[in-house]
């Protein structure tokens, strides 16, 4: 026996879960820098050699200006970096799209790049800077022209003043690399709104 068709089960109900590639940049960002740690692991830091920028730039070496936020130090580099991606790329994707996030990631990661090399006497690896520009750029999601939301605010003054605080002490992390990334998503943020 049959039900009529004002009783049958709704066709939305009767689907079953499934898992969805929601944020195709995040994601693809995320294992594409996955797959370069393994195989410089696996061979002995190959990758970081041939992908990250080194201190001695040069024109041949122009690809690495983009291919460095890719290359991490070690898993731990890595997965800092790639739980804020994750957390807040398909936010950013639903917002701005995904082709204008890569054209933001590359922009920052260029920029970024460019003036390292002419400033300063150390190469560069990791997409920290990135990910300053993803949590800037995040919190302007749901701005409104001629406002600016106190959460950005705290976030400028709480992540970018403990960069800036942060660059005084000796250590191989490239500070700069984060506030730039940081004004950077700023930057698109507010630059969107108009």
């Amino acid at each position: 026996m049959s039900l009529p068709p004002e009783e049958a089960p709704d066709a939305t109900t009767t689907r079953s879960w499934r898992i969805t590639f929601n944020a195709p940049f995040a994601l693809s960002f995320g294992l594409l820098a996955s797959l370069v740690l393994l195989i410089d692991v696996l061979t002995n830091g190959a990758m970081v050699q041939n992908m990250g920028l080194l201190p001695s730039w040069s024109w041949a070496g122009s690809y690495r200006m983009l291919t460095y936020i890719f290359c991490h130090a070690n898993f731990m580099h890595l997965l800092g970096n790639l739980l804020f991606l994750l957390l807040l790329g398909p936010i950013l994707e639903e917002k701005y799209g995904t082709w204008s996030l890569a054209l933001m990631t590359a922009i920052t990661a260029i920029v970024t790049g460019v003036i390292n090399a002419l400033l300063f006497d150390q190469g560069l690896i990791g997409a920290s800077g990135i990910v300053f520009m993803f949590i800037l750029l995040s919190s302007i999601v749901n701005v409104r022209k001629r406002e600016i939301p106190l959460s950005f605010v705290f976030i400028a003054v709480i992540y970018l003043g403990g960069e800036i605080a942060n660059s005084f002490e000796e250590d191989n992390i490239s500070q700069f690399a984060h506030i730039l990334g940081g004004l950077m998503g700023g930057v698109f943020g507010y630059w969107r709104l108009r």
